[in-house]
């Protein structure tokens, strides 16, 4: 027989895609008739991608916004502090003495360069016997303490 002779083809092969890379390549695939078919490539190094969407102005944003530093001692408060520590005749040592704390803190507190410490500030507060938190009536008096007296026995 003549069926060792004869050719058997299980399967055809597929036609390849091949990626052309100049403009020649592509010159002569279409003078041949093949199909082209072109795709951009989206990577890093092709940026094309971020020009019309809001890319820009975020990253803009993003290198742009500063951290804001935290807020230092209101101007009003060191004046107040300085004031009244002045009234009591002490010296920025004895009032950092009183209130525990290092005459450094003091000194920041009173030049407005401190970041204000709530527990400081009533600590201070207590000492020197004038308000320095809040925003309304900065170095005003603080209102005299109960004692430990209940509003029955401080009515009487």
């Amino acid at each position: 027989m003549d069926d060792w002779d004869r050719e058997t083809v299980l399967r055809k092969p597929k036609a390849r895609t091949a990626v052309i890379r100049n403009q020649s390549e592509l010159n002569a695939a279409a003078r041949q008739g093949a199909i082209l078919e072109t795709h951009r490539a989206l990577n890093v190094a092709n940026k094309a991608h971020h020009v019309d969407t809001d890319h820009r102005r975020i990253a803009h944003l993003d290198r742009s916004d500063d951290v804001k530093p935290p807020e230092k001692v209101n101007l009003s408060v060191s004046q107040a502090m300085r004031k009244a520590r002045a009234d009591k005749g002490w010296s920025q040592k004895e009032l950092a003495t009183k209130v525990n704390e290092k005459e450094s803190t003091i000194k920041d507190y009173e030049s407005g360069h401190a970041i204000p410490v709530q527990q400081i500030l009533v600590k201070i507060e207590r000492q020197l016997g004038v308000k320095l938190q809040g925003k309304k009536d900065i170095g005003a008096p603080l209102p005299a303490r109960g004692g430990g007296k209940n509003k029955a026995e401080a009515t009487k």
